[in-house]
């Protein structure tokens, strides 16, 4: 069966089954999260975008010594989850066979993303390798299911910055990726925002006339969104709080961010002939 995760149930019902999952596919690519997106559908990229100085899957600082837990047990608890022909990596498959464990959605619940970005599942999309498992586990001080379970609480991204959430948020696009795609698809990006901008991290208003937006342009540049679009949008709603502040000749927001502006003004007349 297809590895139908996160946004899974959010996916149109139009969508074919026998389609190919868009989201925590399994992936065979060696590609690495420093493969940047391509340029479609955002002819102008922000100037001095802003990055993380922390590294993708959470910070370095504070590790423990491997004295910390119990390794032989943290071992075995990758074992129960990694996959059969390759037992070196946990998919999503077993990444599921976890949340099941810990009693989380891994349909809904944006802590399973958290705690995959925490642990430094960042070499390859939709998986994470016994390396980054073992880190990760040395790191958060966690060898048994009741630990990890006692950590859910800390993984509420109301507990994040604004700068740790800007790498998390590039986090969500990058593990979210299939194979050696560089852009995610259009719906699949309107299902994963709603989940990784929980918690008011942007206004409602703007994030649901975001997604409208999205579902209804005809435009075939955006049916897959690239990391620069993906990262611009978060940006957008930091700095431009009031969207009649918006100066498009003066823009140097992707073409993606002006033609939003372009719809939610369009949307507003539309309103007053009403």
């Amino acid at each position: 069966p297809p590895n139908i995760f996160m946004a899974g149930r959010k996916r149109k019902a139009t969508e074919s089954a026998n389609q190919p999952n868009k989201m925590w596919g399994t992936s065979s690519s060696s590609s690495s999260y420093h493969h940047h997106g391509s340029t479609s559908g955002g002819a102008r990229r922000r100037g001095g975008s802003s990055s993380s100085s922390r590294k993708e899957g959470g910070s370095s600082s504070g590790r423990a010594s491997s004295s910390a837990i119990d390794e032989a047990a943290a071992l075995k608890l990758f074992e129960d989850i990694s996959d059969q022909e390759d037992p070196n990596v946990a998919n999503m498959e077993g990444i599921s066979t976890l949340c099941e464990q810990l009693g989380i959605d891994p349909l809904e619940d944006v802590r399973v993303l958290v705690l995959l970005w925490k642990m430094g599942a960042a070499k390859k999309p939709a998986e994470i390798c016994k390396e980054e498992w073992m880190q990760g586990c040395n790191n958060l001080r966690v060898d048994s299911i009741d630990k990890f379970k006692a950590l859910l609480p800390s993984l509420d991204i109301g507990f994040l910055d604004r700068e740790d959430f800007k790498d998390f948020y590039k986090f969500c696009f990058q593990f979210n990726r299939q194979g050696t795609h560089k852009t995610l698809e259009k719906d699949l990006v309107i299902a994963l925002l709603p989940i990784c901008l929980s918690e008011g991290r942007v206004p409602s208003e703007r994030l649901q006339s975001f997604c409208e937006f999205l579902e209804t342009t005809k435009d075939e540049s955006y049916s897959k969104i690239t990391l620069d679009q993906w990262r611009s949008f978060l940006d957008f709603c930091y700095e431009v709080e009031d969207l009649a502040t918006y100066d498009e000749s003066s823009s140097a927001w992707p073409v993606l961010i002006d033609e939003y502006v372009e719809f939610m003004e369009k949307k507003a007349k539309d309103g007053k002939k009403k």
